[in-house]
């Protein structure tokens, strides 16, 4: 039987001297999940698997589960008598996180091991600099390389306006326009693909994204759903799964990747300019709202620096604050921040406390 080129779809020299610490074991990469059970590509082919009771049992939360992308180590390469067994995770290069529905809120990774990430915008009523933002945060923290991809360029009569908007909110990071009009308005993608690496898409429904990566793949394997009237788009995808693409590397598509949350954010890459700025305040721990020597500010008031960006930018730093907190923690954080003026929590007892001694006369 002819082997799989686990190559091809991102198994590293790294990690595979990492594999030979298991002995008996064989290495596979999660390629869907459905519940608790995955589809995982093997050297000789595609295997059913779950975790084991005792990685089960030694798990310390969801974070630590196989995702999509993954690598791990199974106790064989073929399901014909059960599903295989899952007992290791191999680290992650990379990973996206979100919090997990549900009451307790936990982590969850939505995809893993991704080299470079689209964030796709629409150049019609989907373009929006606050959203790319989020999403330059959330790419940069993961580990992989966000590249900027607009679609739909046919229905846009001021393009270079928006670059020159997108641009200011995204320094460093390449961006990429693409129309579904020709055959080559997506060739630009090309550039990212090749043996062993791995993309996958984010943005909001009805951007084209199950487009662009059925253009990939060469067929219509992802289903595609039509624009609402208000440009929004409808979900079409409903499960995570790897794709491997007929010209080198695969994509990842996944539902849990169009609405990231801000979890793990990374704010200094994604605004790099307002983290610049701020090495030249006052204080080391300036909050940019009214201290005196704020570079930030300064920049504002000089038009240097877009007010709405600083205002999205204090909006995604206090949604990542408090992200890892219950609620009582959140309120504690809300309420320390509204009396830091009077010096603190410790502070605004006291106050409270002595004009209630003097509202009753004591």
């Amino acid at each position: 039987m002819r082997k799989v080129d686990l190559g091809n779809i991102g198994l590293s020299q790294e990690l595979m001297a990492g594999s030979r610490l298991y002995r008996g074991l064989h290495i596979g990469r999660i390629v869907s999940q459905q519940r608790d059970l995955y589809r995982v590509v093997t050297e000789d082919g595609e295997v059913r698997a779950a975790v084991s009771g005792r990685f089960l049992f030694k798990t310390g939360g969801p974070c630590e589960f196989p995702a999509v992308g993954d690598f791990v180590m199974l106790d064989r390469c073929d399901s014909t008598s059960g599903n295989a067994v899952i007992h290791k995770v191999l680290p992650r290069k990379s990973a996206f996180i979100r919090k997990a529905a549900g009451r307790n809120r936990d982590s969850q990774v939505v995809a893993a091991n991704i080299d470079t990430v689209f964030i796709c915008m629409s150049l019609d009523n989907d373009f929006n600099l606050r959203r790319a933002e989020r999403y330059l945060g959330i790419a940069w923290e993961s580990g992989a390389i966000p590249v900027m991809v607009l679609t739909k360029e046919d229905l846009c009569d001021n393009l270079t306006v928006k670059l020159s908007k997108l641009a200011s909110v995204a320094p460093g990071v390449e961006v990429i326009v693409t129309s579904s009009l020709t055959d080559d308005g997506y060739a630009p993608l090309y550039q990212y693909l090749g043996r062993g690496r791995t993309i996958a898409f984010i943005g909001s429904s009805g951007v084209g994204k199950s487009t662009l990566i059925n253009r990939l793949l060469g067929s219509e394997i992802i289903r595609t759903g039509d624009t609402r009237n208000d440009g929004k788009g409808r979900h079409t995808t409903t499960r995570r799964e790897l794709f491997v693409i007929p010209n080198g590397g695969v994509v990842i598509d996944t539902p849990g990747m169009r609405e990231l949350g801000i979890e793990r954010a990374d704010l200094s890459k994604a605004f790099s300019d307002i983290d610049e700025l701020a090495s030249r305040c006052r204080f080391h721990d300036c909050t940019h709202t009214s201290e005196p020597g704020c570079a930030v500010l300064q920049a504002v008031r000089e038009g240097l620096l877009p007010e709405d960006r600083l205002a999205n930018f204090m909006k995604l730093e206090k949604e990542s604050r408090y992200e890892d907190l219950n609620s009582r923690q959140i309120e504690t954080e809300k309420i320390t921040a509204m009396f830091a003026g009077m010096g603190g929590m410790k502070n605004a007892r006291k106050f409270a406390r002595e004009k209630n001694e003097k509202r009753h006369g004591y």
